[in-house]
């Protein structure tokens, strides 16, 4: 199989948008458009690897926007996107992909079906691009009135991917410099070389106004009707020790929690409540306590993991909700850290992670203080398959 590598380019500014962040780094959905632009490709079995391209004042928002993915370090942009995806081409350079596909990061509606018409179009053209046939009837205007009706049989609305043999690509775009073309596309052109039109998913819209992005939203959920509710529940005893783990929170106490990885209940909690949603067993099915390379593990790689699956699906997390029994320490003066560092981990909003404690008005193992329990609720939205 060919290696393919997707080129996300999010380099601009989003000065059209009109927001204070840059467009891709808006929420859709409760994710980053960037992260929900990256994940279809860095989840489909025929792309090797992914490389981002953005502008170097933004990498704080970068970095927030990818949180848990694997990914290398990004690709410094130039000041047009033209000069952008050439700087992405050229770090590509010593890796001699066979493939690059070549997407804006302001599409986060593309689907795998999409890549995966654009990847095998590259085994008979040098060069393949998303697009949609044009169905609207087109008028030329003079002074403000219509002076006929353009034929539109052969007219096609360009989208991203945009998928080339790498040697090909990077050296029509080397030819290309100092011109300003209005896609990758057009570069190839420019160079002659054939680019063929393979259909795109008709929701694959590009977020270019506030009114895209609700759009986008809309369309977005309307396919992730399977909704679903999944619990966990967690305990684990007091050993000695000076500090605690609380849904991704290091808190001091008099004692510390004992298990195998950190022993975080409410993250295992809530593990095991994702889990549940997509009918994927618990966590010690993932994460067998027997293995040694868990031991001492951080929690967090156990939820993210979860997300992950889900993410996998073409799904989203709409909400958590993570409840501590104990009698001490006390949660509140840490509640909205663990809010933040669950929100982080499962790259998602705080306003979609909800945290609350109780006690169990000294009844039970918690309430003699031998140790902590937590009970978790989880929400996932998922496209129906079946």
């Amino acid at each position: 199989m060919p290696t393919c590598v997707a080129l996300i380019v999010a380099g601009g500014r989003g000065e059209r948008f009109g927001a204070d962040l840059p467009k891709q780094y808006l929420h859709l959905a409760g994710r980053p458009v960037l992260r929900r632009s990256v994940e279809p490709f860095l989840h489909h079995p025929l792309v090797s690897g992914v490389r981002v391209v953005i502008d170097p004042r933004h990498r704080e928002l970068y970095e927030q926007a990818v949180q848990g993915l694997d990914l290398p370090d990004p690709i410094q942009g130039g000041p047009t996107r033209q000069d952008s995806v050439r700087n992405g081409l050229e770090a590509l350079v010593g890796h001699s992909p066979d493939l690059v596909l070549i997407h804006d990061a302001a599409r986060p509606l593309v689907d795998a079906a999409t890549i995966t018409r654009v990847v095998e179009a590259l085994a008979k053209h040098p060069g393949a691009i998303a697009a949609i046939p044009l169905a609207d009837t087109l008028k030329r205007a003079e002074g403000g009135l219509s002076a006929g009706t353009v034929d539109r049989t052969a007219l096609w609305r360009a989208r991203t991917p945009q998928g080339f043999r790498f040697a090909d690509i990077l050296k029509a775009h080397r030819m290309a410099v100092g011109m300003n073309l209005t896609d990758d596309a057009a570069v190839a052109e420019q160079a002659g070389l054939p680019v063929a039109l393979v259909p795109s998913n008709p929701e694959n819209l590009k977020v270019t106004q506030s009114d895209d992005l609700a759009r986008a939203e809309r369309l977005f959920l309307s396919g992730l009707g399977d909704i679903r509710t999944g619990t966990g529940f967690d305990v684990h005893k007091f050993c000695e020790g000076d500090h605690v783990w609380l849904c991704g929170v290091k808190v001091p106490h008099t004692q510390r929690l004992e298990g195998h990885s950190d022993a975080d209940v409410g993250l295992h909690a809530l593990t095991d409540a994702i889990l549940g949603c997509l009918g994927e067993g618990d966590i010690g099915t993932h994460f067998p306590p027997s293995d040694p390379q868990w031991k001492g593990a951080d929690s967090a790689k156990f939820l993210r993991h979860a997300a992950d699956l889900v993410a996998r699906r073409g799904g989203v997390i709409a909400h958590v909700d993570v409840t501590i029994l104990c009698e001490r320490p006390k949660v509140g003066p840490h509640r909205e850290a663990m809010v933040a560092r669950m929100a982080e981990i499962l790259g998602i909003a705080p306003s979609r992670v909800s945290v609350k404690a109780t006690t169990t008005e000294g009844l039970g193992f918690t309430g003699r203080r031998e140790g902590i329990a937590a009970q978790a609720a989880a929400t996932v939205r998922l496209p129906f398959t079946e």
